[in-house]
C-alpha cells in the first residue's frame, strides 16, 4: 500500500528512537531530527538480534516514533549466514514493531531497492511486484511483510531507498577517495551494467523525519534523484574530489573477478511516486549534493 494520512499530530516535537544510530544513516538520522527529544540506540542498547528484550527495550523508552535504521547490510557475506540475516532483518523489525504496536508508536522502517529482481526495464514504483534475488534482499522483504502485518499500514511507514552513502560510516564514496589518496594517478574499474538512484544520508534522514511529521503511513520510495550506473557514479565522485572521470573504466558484471556471491539487480532506479502524490518533494539530483559530501569526507 503506498503512503496513506492520518493527519500531523504535532509537527516539530517528538520523543524519537533511532535504532541503528551509530551507522550512517542513524548519525545523520539524529541531527535531522534535531529539536525533538531523541534516543539513540546502538547495538548495545538494540540489538536485533536478540529479539526477547528488543520489544521490552521499545516500550520502556515509549517514543513517538521509532526510526528502524538497524539492519544486516553485509550483502555478500548474507548468502553464508542466512540465518542470521533473517534474524536481524525480518524478525528484528517484527520485534520492533511489536514493541511500537504495545505503546501505540509510529515505526519508520528502512527497506531496500534489492527487494527488486531488477528485470523491469523502467524505474520500479512502489506497487511493482517483489522478487529479491539474495538472501539479503528476502530478509528485507519478510522484515517489511512482518512490520507491516503487526502494525497496519496506517502507523508502519517503510521507507525503500537505494545505494545509500554519506558523511559516515563506510560506503562507497569513501573507498573512492581512499583508493585514489593511495594512488592519485591510478584507474579504477566498476560495473556499467547495473543502474540506480545513489541516495546521501542527510537528505533521506530529512525526508524520514518529514515523513515522521506528516504521520504518513504506507510504503515510500526514497532516492535522490540522478540514475547511473556504478561506474557513472564512481566518475561523479572523482570529478567531485578534482580528479579526472576517465579515471575510471567500465566493466560487465561478469567480469568482476572474483564474482560476487550475491546477484545484484540489474536495474533498481526507484520512482518516488509515493512521495509526488502526498504533496512532498522530492530530493534532488545527487550530482547537487555530492561535492558538499565529498568535501566533508576529506576535511
Amino acid at each position: 500500500m503506498v503512503g496513506t494520512t492520518e493527519g500531523p499530530r504535532r509537527a516539530g516535537f517528538m520523543k524519537v528512537l533511532i535504532t541503528g544510530a551509530n551507522g550512517q544513516l542513524g548519525r545523520d538520522c539524529a541531527v535531522a531530527f534535531a529539536g525533538c527529544e531523541i534516543f539513540l540506540a546502538g547495538r548495545q542498547i538494540i540489538d536485533l538480534t536478540k529479539l526477547s528484550s528488543v520489544r521490552q527495550t521499545v516500550a520502556e523508552i515509549r517514543p513517538d516514533v521509532v526510526v528502524n535504521g538497524a539492519a544486516y547490510t553485509a550483502v555478500d557475506r548474507a548468502e553464508s549466514e542466512p540465518e542470521l540475516a533473517h534474524t536481524v532483518n525480518a524478525l528484528g523489525a517484527q520485534a520492533v514493531a511489536q514493541g511500537c504496536a504495545d505503546i501505540g508508536a509510529r515505526l519508520i522502517h528502512v527497506s531496500t531497492d534489492y527487494v527488486y529482481d531488477g528485470t523491469k526495464s523502467s524505474p520500479y514504483v512502489e506497487g511493482d511486484a517483489t522478487n529479491p534475488l539474495s538472501v539479503y534482499g528476502r530478509s528485507k522483504l519478510e522484515g517489511e511483510y512482518l512490520v507491516t502485518s503487526t502494525m497496519g499500514h496506517e502507523r508502519a511507514t517503510i521507507v525503500r531507498t537505494s545505494w545509500v552513502c554519506g558523511e559516515h560510516g563506510s560506503n562507497i564514496i569513501k573507498t573512492v577517495l581512499n583508493l585514489m589518496a593511495t594512488d592519485p594517478n591510478r584507474t579504477l574499474k566498476f560495473v556499467d551494467d547495473q543502474f540506480g538512484h545513489p541516495t546521501i544520508t542527510k537528505g533521506l534522514a530529512a525526508k524520514i523525519r518529514e515523513l515522521a511529521e506528516a504521520e504518513l503511513g504506507g510504503l515510500f520510495h526514497v532516492t535522490h534523484q540522478g540514475a547511473t550506473s556504478w561506474h557513472g557514479f564512481v566518475a561523479e565522485i572523482l570529478a567531485a574530489a578534482g580528479y579526472s572521470r576517465d579515471q575510471v573504466q567500465p566493466i560487465g558484471t561478469s567480469e568482476l573477478t572474483p564474482p560476487r556471491p550475491a546477484l545484484r539487480p540489474m536495474n533498481s532506479v526507484l520512482a518516488n511516486i509515493g512521495l509526488a502524490d502526498c504533496g512532498l518533494a522530492l530530493l534532488p539530483d545527487f550530482r547537487d549534493v555530492l561535492p558538499e559530501v565529498v568535501a566533508a569526507i576529506r576535511s
